[in-house]
């Protein structure tokens, strides 16, 4: 059955043929966007949906989040915001109480995240492991992860557990050995964070290598705390993303514009840690890709809003609305290299949000309202 969506203010598109049309419609066909353009050439359709003037967009497309956790680090927050610098080390808090949690709860907390995510106009959500840190628990977070979507990452080089403190090589083995064979059925990317306090250069390399080896695509969490090797690294290796990329130098900026690893800029995890923001103008200006995403997780950045991370880019690193909104879609498709997302164009899914605004622009000028009155995805009406 053919829904056709009329009475659409302002449709951003991502699609340069089509790019931004006033007084829109789309004409959705099972999952996927059969028509889109303006509201007066709109073909016939079984059905009609009035979005009584208001504008749409894409729906948001997160490509990256830490949803399989248990446990809460409210006091860590608490302390950081009295003072405290945050630090790779309160990942450690996270793993003991995964470990400790039934795969009933994990999944539970996952698909509570997800349907957050997906209230607030995130129709495609990123999920990897990483606290869990032994090869079984990698595993089941992993296998909980692809029931709720299909873009899973192993991060087993999420940080060295305690129980590898004094032979941190020895959890690099496992890692790219043991854990991968048992995980690499589950996944589609492997990442590693790439940080005084994980994983060096070295290691960081022999863990995206042997993923890769395996048939996982690289991605890394680069340059986050400080500057490092991890962006350069991600370039040379082929990543589809270098994520956070906070510090960097010219040398990581023209490779990020000279490649085709996109940098994904987490502005939730800046907010939440008081840390300095990173500059998006920088990278776009030099011809980089973008995205933006949440960074959903426990201590760092616990927020699943899109619109949230979208308002605070636009505010402190250097965004225009425009280019926010189409990191937020067009910018995480390309970072999980996906066509079939984070535009509204003909034969893509039908995955979109109407929002309570006449232009996409408020997602920045009113931060904080629930600006979300409608979700699509594959086709379907979720609220």
């Amino acid at each position: 059955m053919a829904t056709a969506i009329v009475n659409i203010g302002s449709l951003l598109t991502n699609d340069p043929s089509l790019g931004t049309i006033e007084n829109a419609a789309i004409v959705v066909d099972g999952e996927r966007i059969a028509w889109a353009g303006p509201a007066a050439a709109v073909p016939a359709a079984d059905d009609r949906v009035d979005a009584g003037g208001r504008a749409a967009a894409p729906g948001f497309v997160d490509s990256h989040a830490h949803l399989v956790f248990a446990g809460d680090r409210t006091s860590e927050f608490n302390a950081r915001m009295s003072g405290r610098p945050y630090t790779a080390g309160g990942i450690q808090v996270t793993v003991a109480a995964t470990r400790a949690a039934t795969d009933a709860e994990l999944d539970a907390n996952v698909a509570r995240y997800v349907a957050e995510a997906l209230r607030q106009g995130t129709t495609t959500i990123e999920c990897k492991s990483g606290y869990g840190l032994t090869v079984e628990d990698e595993a089941r977070a992993l296998r909980i992860a692809a029931s709720h979507t299909e873009e899973v990452t192993y991060l087993g080089a999420h940080v060295v557990p305690p129980e590898y403190a004094a032979d941190p090589d020895a959890y690099v083995d496992l890692v790219t050995g043991p854990m991968l064979d048992a995980c690499a059925p589950h996944a589609r990317w492997i990442d590693v964070f790439c940080e005084r306090g994980a994983f060096d250069g070295d290691q960081a390399r022999a863990v995206l290598t042997a993923g890769a080896g395996r048939g996982l695509v690289p991605r890394v969490h680069a340059n986050q705390l400080r500057h490092g090797p991890g962006v350069l690294l991600a370039v040379e290796l082929g990543a589809a993303s270098a994520d956070h990329c906070t510090h960097l130098d010219a040398a990581d900026v023209d490779a990020l514009a000279g490649g085709t690893t996109v940098a994904t800029l987490l502005p939730g995890a800046e907010f939440s840690t008081r840390a300095e923001y990173p500059s998006a103008r920088r990278l776009l200006d030099a011809g980089a890709r973008v995205a933006l995403s949440t960074d959903c997780n426990p201590g760092s950045s616990f927020t699943s809003s899109m619109p949230f991370c979208i308002a605070v880019a636009v505010r402190e690193m250097g965004m225009t609305p425009d280019e926010a909104v189409t990191a937020a879609t067009l910018g995480g498709a390309q970072a999980l290299r996906r066509d079939d997302i984070g535009r509204i164009t003909p034969g893509a899914l039908a995955d979109l949000v109407v929002l309570d605004a006449p232009s996409h622009v408020h997602l920045a000028y009113r931060p904080g309202v629930p600006l979300v009155s409608a979700v699509w995805r594959r086709g379907a009406r979720h609220r």
